[in-house]
């Protein structure tokens, strides 16, 4: 009979099931990105449907993600309650599949107070996703090395990227038939009903992932005042106001991009979905070269390059409603986020330490979800505050929707939250420097059209000198 495993042979079992883990955690993201495109991407539309005004909207958008956050906190007491990770994160999976239900049901049964179960709904399907979130953090910060992060969660994110796409792409066309044919209710019910079965599968991968015994998200919570006094001059509070009111800039107009396509602009479905699903496909196409920047020359860069292109985002909505023109414009937009997303996910895993990974995130998380409920009330409140026109002197413009307005707002928010808070960022990575036009080059070099695209719009930068 042979003895327990030694020292090393423990080590290749361990890091035989971290790789395992990993092909399950792919898994697990392609079978969210279909819930992710043709589920949640066609929320805000459903609420269009339902004939949401644009204050509820708004509400849709940013009362759930508040109240889920809480269920963060809930999450790490759990993790010190029970030690372990894994139950934590298959109660979260399960919780938001199972929400799918009364998201699809309730309005349907009760037509008279569709918008506001809708909302109801929708806080039960974001606590889920918010429960599960700090242990699964943890978790795959135990799985992925760190100089492998930017490049395997590049590769994960481009899945669900792409995925979403596809999905997005499939929901939309159903959308669209079942329109023509009278039956819209129906579509909706079909994309709600895939999302719920898809998020099943995304829990059973979920389940076959290893938790390393004796890790776990537990809650910390700090007494001392000094705690907080330390808290409030680290980097990492930098970042979470910058990142919170980043949040809040774009919470102003997001959720209302699909109320500006299917309201007043009458984009079809599957325009909307066409639009939608622009954004998601350049993501794909962008993502692996972010990784690799994000690898060498660090997140902070990553974040400047791309924070300095996401106040230009709304203010392109407001030049032409061309649908060939908007498209145009999601392709920028999904250069820039995919970045933006990428460092900010990839900076918060430099800046906290594994055993403080839960309570920290949990702040985070809480704060930026503060920050996406206040813009959006903002958002909505503006969008029915505006007038339609508006004149100067003599002169009157009319306006095709006050939310052009909205867009403007969130535009200058995101400049004054860029050049205040953003300098104050430090990288926390030793990293090669680069210049500003180095790394648009890199991401865009995605083939030779790419190149001739950056020749148009900027300059190419000069080859690296040699050595001396």
């Amino acid at each position: 009979m042979s003895g327990p495993p030694d020292g090393e042979s423990r080590t290749r079992l361990s890091n035989r099931g971290d790789e395992d883990s990993l092909r399950h955690s792919i898994k697990d993201a392609t079978a969210y990105a279909v819930m992710m495109g043709v589920g949640e991407t066609y929320l805000s539309a459903f609420a269009v449907f339902l004939k949401a005004s644009t204050p509820q909207i708004g509400l849709l958008a940013s009362l759930p993600p508040l109240l889920g956050s809480l269920a963060q906190i809930f999450s790490a007491g759990l993790g010190r309650v029970l030690g372990r990770r894994k139950p934590v994160i298959l109660a979260g999976a399960g919780l938001q599949a199972f929400a799918w239900l009364p998201i699809a049901v309730l309005p349907v049964l009760f037509p008279s107070a569709a918008v506001p179960l809708l909302i109801a709904s929708a806080v039960l399907y974001h606590c889920g996703a918010h429960l599960a979130a700090p242990q699964w953090a943890s978790l795959m910060g135990d799985l992925v090395p760190m100089k492998r992060r930017g490049q395997f969660f590049s590769r994960r994110t481009g899945v669900v990227a792409l995925v979403t796409f596809l999905s997005l792409a499939a929901g939309g066309l159903i959308l669209h038939v079942s329109t023509i044919s009278g039956r819209t209710l129906v579509g909706f019910l079909i994309l709600f009903g895939i999302a719920m079965f898809a998020r099943g599968v995304s829990t059973y991968f979920l389940a076959r992932m290893h938790d390393p015994a004796g890790h776990v998200a537990a809650l910390q919570v700090p007494i001392r005042d000094s705690w907080w006094r330390q808290l409030g001059k680290s980097n990492f509070a930098r970042f979470s106001v910058f990142y919170a009111l980043m949040q809040f800039s774009v919470a102003i107009a997001s959720p209302f991009f699909a109320v500006y396509m299917l309201r007043d602009l009458q984009f079809s479905y599957a325009q909307f979905m066409a639009n939608t699903g622009m954004s998601v496909l350049v993501q794909f196409l962008t993502l692996s070269q972010w990784g690799r920047i994000s690898d060498v020359f660090g997140n902070r860069r990553v974040l400047s390059v791309t924070g300095v292109m996401l106040p230009l985002m709304p203010l392109l909505w407001l030049v032409s409603p061309n649908f060939w023109y908007l498209l145009v414009a999601q392709m920028l937009s999904g250069l820039s986020w995919a970045g933006f997303t990428l460092g900010a996910n990839n900076f918060l895993y430099d800046l906290i330490e594994p055993q403080k990974r839960a309570t920290y995130l949990a702040l985070h998380n809480m704060i930026a979800s503060v920050g996406v409920f206040c813009g959006a009330l903002l958002g909505g409140y503006l969008g029915i505050a505006f007038a339609s026109d508006t004149g100067l002197f003599d002169a009157s413009t009319a306006w095709i929707s006050p939310l052009l307005g909205v867009f403007a707002v969130s535009a200058f928010m995101r400049t004054i939250v860029l050049l205040i808070l953003l300098p104050k960022i430090k990288e926390v990575r030793r990293v090669r420097p680069v210049s500003f036009s180095r790394v648009i080059f890199r991401v865009t070099r995605i083939n030779a059209l790419a190149g001739m695209i950056f020749d148009v719009v900027g300059t190419r930068p000069k080859p690296p000198e040699k050595a001396k």
